[in-house]
């Protein structure tokens, strides 16, 4: 009975950053639990590399080269995910960028635009679109990818802070609005997790050392770390969770 909670076949998962690091460990986990991948990412090499990898250990994926922020991006995932499955149950909103590392005097107002528009407005309007279709059906997941500095800000990622902290928001206001028609909203808030993305933090020495130091599990974490809380949130384990977002930081939020 309980495992088949965790039981994902024959679902249609998006996960958008799916070509590498958290978003790739998402979609390699969602995949084994049973679900059916559609993968977003700008570049077509890396997105067929994902497929080809969850392919080969027996999953089935599908790739959908976007670039998030637009209303137009959202639609054509959200046409191209029905297109192939006719359907799409759970979405993992990990998509992010943030091209600048310092203070937030010295952010100019052209970065600024584009954090917003790719990790808050195209997180909210790919929400949207998903959670139409799965409206209609009367169920869905919908797992928005938030960070620990949404909480607690960190040098030199101020900008990203405030995206993510927008999130955090846009997750509790969809759960409050469409939990009662089936579908849940939650997000997951990763702490340092040793990816490509992280690389300006993790590669710094003095900030990795004092970064393992202060983490009550005594190291940084790793994508397969997040993988678990996905598949839970996107499950029916969790089916009474909604508008939560879980900080997986190996304790450090609780220091």
């Amino acid at each position: 009975m309980y495992k088949e909670l965790f039981d994902l076949t024959g679902r249609v998962a998006v996960v958008t950053g799916g070509s590498r690091g958290i978003g790739r460990s998402i979609a390699a986990a969602l995949s084994e639990f049973g679900a059916r991948l559609v993968l977003v990412s700008r570049k077509i090499e890396g997105l067929d590399e994902a497929r080809r990898e969850i392919e080969a250990a027996g999953g089935e994926a599908v790739c959908v080269p976007a670039n998030m922020g637009d209303e137009e991006s959202s639609t054509v995932i959200i046409r191209k995910t029905l297109d192939a499955y006719g359907t799409l149950d759970i979405l993992v909103n990990n998509a992010a960028t943030n091209p600048v590392f310092g203070p937030m005097k010295d952010i100019d107002a052209r970065a600024w635009d584009k954090i917003m528009s790719v990790n808050l407005k195209g997180c909210f309007l790919l929400a949207r679109a998903a959670g139409e279709v799965m409206r209609e059906k009367g169920k869905g997941s919908i797992i928005n990818m938030s960070t620990i500095s949404a909480r607690r800000p960190l040098q030199g990622l101020g900008a990203y802070s405030v995206s993510k902290a927008g999130i955090d928001m846009v997750t509790k206001s969809l759960a409050q609005e469409w939990t009662g028609s089936g579908v849940r909203v939650n997000g997951i808030a990763p702490g340092l997790i040793q990816t490509k993305f992280s690389s300006a933090l993790w590669q710094n020495d003095d900030v990795r050392h004092m970064a393992e130091a202060r983490i009550p599990a005594g190291r940084l974490g790793q994508p397969e770390d997040i993988a678990g809380a996905a598949v839970f949130l996107a499950s029916d384990a969790s089916k009474f969770i909604s508008g939560e977002t879980i900080l997986v930081d190996g304790g450090l939020y609780q220091v």
